[in-house]
């Protein structure tokens, strides 16, 4: 069976210049993706990230640090970019969405993995997607982070992980690398 494209997080709350988390490079990885959704017609599942109604344990001190995640009139910040509203969705209160993700995915098919940040959300959701048996393929130039050391440190990480884990560019994919 053909494997399914995980888009990790393409919101407002990471993408619009003016969000706290704003993560620069997101146009340039949602060109990337839109560019990888027609290789996996019928096969992409887009995840959201949205803060909890009531934070608890760690999850106090982030959110304190963090508020206007939890304003209500920021709640459109947490929506699938419009772009891809139309695709099937998912919505995780954690940093890695595999859990949720999982659900939804046919047993044992390969993930490929993109979308934002590469060194919080998408790294924590590659490394559990691998712990779980999943081959995962990440596409590091459709992936972005707050900085590019971050990206490039979180794809470092990431590469230690092969073969389990495989870096790939969107072009070596489309290519059918």
């Amino acid at each position: 069976m053909t494997g399914w494209l995980l888009v990790i997080d393409m919101q407002p709350g990471f993408g619009h210049p003016e969000s706290p988390w704003f993560t620069p490079g997101y146009e340039a990885c949602a060109a990337r993706i839109d560019a990888l959704l027609p290789r996996f017609a019928g096969r992409a599942l887009f995840t959201r990230f949205v803060p909890p109604a009531k934070p608890e344990g760690a999850w106090r001190a982030y959110y304190a640090r963090w508020p206007f995640a939890m304003a209500p009139e920021n709640a459109g910040l947490w929506a699938v970019d419009a772009r891809w509203r139309h695709l099937p969705s998912v919505t995780s209160l954690r940093f890695s969405k595999w859990r949720e993700a999982e659900a939804l995915l046919p047993p044992e098919v390969p993930v490929t993995l993109c979308g934002v940040a590469t060194d919080c959300c998408v790294l924590g959701t590659a490394l559990e997607a691998v712990d779980a048996g999943r081959r995962v393929d990440l596409v590091q130039d459709a992936c972005a982070a707050g900085s590019d050391a971050l990206h490039a440190a979180a794809l470092a990480v990431m590469a230690d992980r092969a073969p389990m884990l495989r870096l790939v560019t969107t072009e070596a994919l489309l290519a059918g690398s």
